[in-house]
C-alpha cells in the first residue's frame, strides 16, 4: 500500500505541474483547470486509503461538508469577489498550518513521555509511530519545521484576513501602521528569533506560543502597512506565504506531496509577486515588509477641471474612430460591465475598427483578473494585448476608453517623483488622440491616489456605473 501510495503521489504532483504550467496562458487554462482538479482527487482519495487510514466516518464528513461549502462558494461568488475570497482561502491555510504544528507539538511530547515510562507503543499512531523512531537530532529537526510551519502559517492566517478586509472594503485600503511602525515588526521578529532558541533548547509550549502570537502580529501589521495599490502583490505573496506553510506541515507530517505542492505553491507566487513588483516599479522587500521605504515629499498638485461628457458625444467619437484601445480595470468588474464590453467591440469590429484591449499587469486586484473577465465574456484571445506590446501604439490611436481604472493610466507615475506610484510602468493612454474615462464619480478610487489624467484637455469623464454607461452607448451604436 505504501508504494501505491507513493505513485499516487508522484503522478499527482505532475498533473499540479502541469496545471500550474497551462495557467500561464488563456488558451491552456481550462484544461490546466481540470488537471489541478484531477491531482487533487488523486492525492485525496491515495491519502484516505494510504497508511495511517481511519477515521472513515469523520473523513467523509468532513470532505462533505468541504465539498459543499465549496460548491456553494463556486456558484455563488462573483468574480469581483474572487480577490477576497482568495485570500480568505489562505488563511485556512495557515490556520491548518498553526493547529498541525501545535498538534505535533503535543504528540513530541506524548511519545516522550511513554519512552520514558516504557509504555507500550503497539497502539500508537502513524504520526506517533514515526516520531517514536526518531533520533534527537531528528527531532531537533522536526522541532525547526513545526516551529517554522506555525510562524509561517500565523503570518499567513493574520495578513490574509486584513487582506481580505481590505479587498472587500471592510478595512480601510489606505496604508495604515501603528506608533512605532517598522520598528514593532522587528521587535516582533526578534521575539520570534528568541523563542526559536528557546524551543530548540527546552521543547516547551511556553516558546510556541509566544512566537504564535508574535507571528500572528506581524501578519497583521505588514499589511496594514500596505496600501491599495499593492493589493494585487499582497494577494500573489500571501498565495506564497500559504505554500511553504503547507511545505512546512508537509515536513512536519513526513507527508511528501504535500512538501512538493507546497514549494511549487511557495515558488510560484514568490515568482509572480516578484514579476508584478517589475512591472509596477516597485521595490520587492519593501512591499512584503509592509512598504518600507518609498517616496516621502509631497504630491503635486493636480490643476484644472474634470469635462464630463455623454453616451451620444462617446457614440460620435466612435464612429469618427479607425482604432480604439480599450482599457479595462477593477470597475468594470464591479460593474459585471464585461459582457457590455465584449458587445462593444463585437459592433465596433463589424464596423471595420481595429479594436484592442490593454492589459497592465496589475489591473484588478488579482492577477490575470482582467484576462479572465474578457474571457468569460467571449472576448478574442487575440487582441488582448499587454501592457509592453500595445504601450507604444497610443499615439496613433484615435480613442482609448478607460473602464474602472485608475492607477495602471496614472501619469503622475512619470511626472511626480513624489507620488506613491512614482516610477510605475503604466498605459500611456493620455498619448492617445482623445480619451473616455468611465468611472462612478470623481473620487480617488480604491487606492486614493489622484489621477492627473482626468484633467487633461483630450480626456473626457464618462460618470455613471459602467453598466448602465455602456447600455447606454450601445443603444447609441447599431
Amino acid at each position: 500500500m505504501d508504494g501505491l501510495t507513493t505513485a499516487a503521489y508522484v503522478v499527482a504532483a505532475i498533473l499540479f505541474i502541469l496545471s500550474l504550467g497551462g495557467l500561464s496562458g488563456q488558451e491552456s487554462a481550462k484544461r490546466a483547470v481540470w488537471y489541478g482538479i484531477s491531482g487533487m482527487a488523486l492525492a485525496i482519495a491515495a491519502t484516505l486509503i494510504g497508511p495511517g487510514s481511519g477515521y472513515w466516518v469523520l473523513s467523509l464528513l468532513l470532505l462533505t461538508g468541504g465539498g459543499a461549502i465549496g460548491y456553494q462558494l463556486a456558484t455563488k461568488v462573483q468574480m469581483t469577489q474572487m480577490p477576497e475570497l482568495v485570500a480568505a482561502m489562505h488563511s485556512l491555510v495557515g490556520l491548518a498550518a498553526i493547529f498541525v504544528g501545535f498538534i505535533a507539538h503535543f504528540e513530541m511530547y506524548r511519545v516522550a513521555a511513554l519512552i520514558a515510562e516504557n509504555a507500550d507503543m503497539s497502539e500508537l499512531g502513524t504520526f506517533a509511530i514515526l516520531i517514536a523512531k526518531k533520533t534527537t537530532v531528528e527531532l531537533n529537526i522536526l522541532r525547526i519545521e513545526l516551529f517554522l510551519g506555525i510562524f509561517i502559517g500565523a503570518i499567513t492566517f493574520t495578513g490574509s484576513i486584513i487582506a481580505y478586509g481590505k479587498l472587500s472594503g471592510k478595512v480601510n485600503s489606505a496604508a495604515q501602521k501603528l506608533p512605532g511602525g517598522h520598528f514593532l515588526n522587528i521587535g516582533a521578529a526578534v521575539v520570534s528569533v528568541i523563542t526559536l532558541v528557546w524551543y530548540f533548547n527546552t521543547g516547551g509550549f511556553a516558546p510556541l506560543f509566544f512566537m504564535t502570537l508574535a507571528a500572528l502580529f506581524i501578519g497583521y501589521h505588514l499589511i496594514m502597512g500596505i496600501g491599495g495599490a499593492d493589493m494585487p502583490v499582497v494577494v500573489s505573496m500571501l498565495n506564497s506565504y500559504s505554500g511553504w506553510a503547507a511545505a512546512a506541515i508537509g515536513f512536519s507530517l513526513g507527508n511528501d506531496l504535500m512538501i512538493v505542492v507546497g514549494a511549487l505553491v511557495g515558488s510560484s507566487g514568490a515568482i509572480l509577486s516578484y514579476i508584478m513588483c517589475k512591472a509596477m516599479n516597485r521595490s520587492f522587500v519593501s512591499v512584503i515588509l509592509g512598504g518600507f521605504g518609498g517616496p516621502q515629499g509631497e504630491q503635486m498638485a493636480v490643476e484644472g477641471e474634470q469635462i464630463a461628457i455623454d453616451a451620444d458625444g462617446v457614440a460620435t467619437a466612435l464612429e469618427e474612430a479607425d482604432s480604439v484601445i480599450i482599457i479595462p480595470g477593477y470597475g468594470m468588474a464591479v460593474a459585471q460591465a464585461q459582457q457590455n464590453v465584449a458587445e462593444l467591440t463585437r459592433r465596433l469590429r463589424a464596423k471595420g475598427k481595429v479594436v484592442r484591449f490593454a492589459i497592465h499587469p496589475v489591473a484588478g486586484r488579482l492577477p490575470g483578473h482582467m484576462n479572465v473577465l474578457l474571457a468569460e465574456a467571449k472576448v478574442p484571445y487575440d487582441i488582448v494585448m499587454e501592457m509592453d506590446e500595445i504601450n507604444e501604439d497610443f499615439p496613433t490611436t484615435d480613442v482609448a476608453i478607460i473602464i474602472g481604472s485608475n492607477d495602471i493610466v496614472n501619469p503622475a507615475a512619470q511626472d511626480d517623483p513624489n507620488s506613491p506610484i512614482a516610477g510605475m510602468p503604466v498605459l500611456e493612454c493620455w498619448k492617445a488622440k482623445q480619451v473616455f474615462v468611465s468611472k462612478r464619480g470623481q473620487g480617488t478610487g480604491y487606492s486614493g491616489i489622484e489621477n492627473p489624467l482626468f484633467f487633461k484637455e483630450n480626456t473626457r469623464m464618462f460618470y455613471g456605473d459602467a453598466k448602465i454607461s455602456l447600455d447606454a452607448l450601445l443603444n447609441k451604436i447599431a
